[in-house]
């Protein structure tokens, strides 16, 4: 049991907000079961990282403690990100996101980057961690970017397919061959000016959406905007189990090294 990667996985906030219309009395945690057995389905086991803040919060534990003890991170996806995170503001009352967990997975990504832990980030996941490392964010594709395909349907959630190019000489094309693969789209909200020391790995060919981005330099940091926990072969996607696949060698890799 001791030799089996601990992966953090960055929890989803429910929390009184004044801005949403059904707001609890107090902050719930949460995971997506499907991204723990994701994390699960190559023997690693999935640890959700709660908050380190709110009225609630005591003790002397802090982020840094748990970017020490985990091996990796997984950013998954949730709310929209708060466009003052990058300097804007909301063109819609509907877009205002979570600033709250947004300042959270901020310095999740702080803590694990400088603890030489790698991060990955699913939808949500790597729009933060683009707007983490100075990048914007189209705060809605269909409204900002005419002429886009649908990258949501509420009716179909994560049976909504469409193709990605995955960027020749790129990591990612190594791990899943470069070229046409299908994937699923369920985000609204998408990178908008990427972040320094980034590099696209993969575009929607229809409208140049950036689908997969990677950090070319320093600490292991690396996402995609599909979600490859919901992927299942027989509904003619991409296999992504060499990308969960790479970023546990890069999880075992920073164990090896302590």
């Amino acid at each position: 049991m001791d030799g089996r990667l601990k992966i953090g996985i960055s929890a989803c906030f429910f929390h009184p907000d004044g801005e949403r219309k059904a707001a609890p009395s107090k902050t719930l945690l949460w995971i997506e079961q499907s991204t723990a057995h994701w994390v699960m389905s190559q023997g690693a086991l999935p640890v959700m990282v709660p908050s380190f803040a709110g009225e609630t919060f005591r003790g002397e534990v802090r982020v840094e403690d748990y970017a020490s003890w985990l091996d990796g991170l997984v950013m998954h996806g949730g709310a929209d990100v708060w466009p003052g995170t990058y300097g804007e503001q909301p063109l819609k009352p509907e877009w205002h996101g979570d600033r709250v967990r947004d300042e959270y997975e901020i310095a999740l990504v702080k803590a694990f980057s400088a603890a030489g832990k790698p991060v990955f980030g699913i939808c949500r996941g790597v729009q933060l961690l683009n707007v983490a490392h100075g990048g914007t964010l189209f705060q809605d594709i269909t409204t900002q970017k005419p002429g886009a395909r649908v990258h949501r349907d509420a009716a179909a959630y994560d049976l909504n397919f469409h193709e990605v190019d995955i960027l020749p000489g790129t990591r990612l094309a190594q791990l899943l061959q470069p070229g046409r693969h299908r994937i699923n789209s369920v985000h609204h909200q998408g990178i908008k000016d990427l972040a320094p020391g980034f590099q696209v790995e993969a575009v929607s060919p229809d409208d140049g959406v950036v689908e997969a981005i990677r950090h070319t330099g320093g600490p292991w940091i690396a996402g995609v905007q599909w979600h490859p926990e919901f992927h299942r072969p027989e509904l003619g996607v991409v296999d992504d189990t060499p990308l969960l696949r790479d970023f546990l060698e890069a999880a075992r890799a920073a164990r090896n090294i302590r």
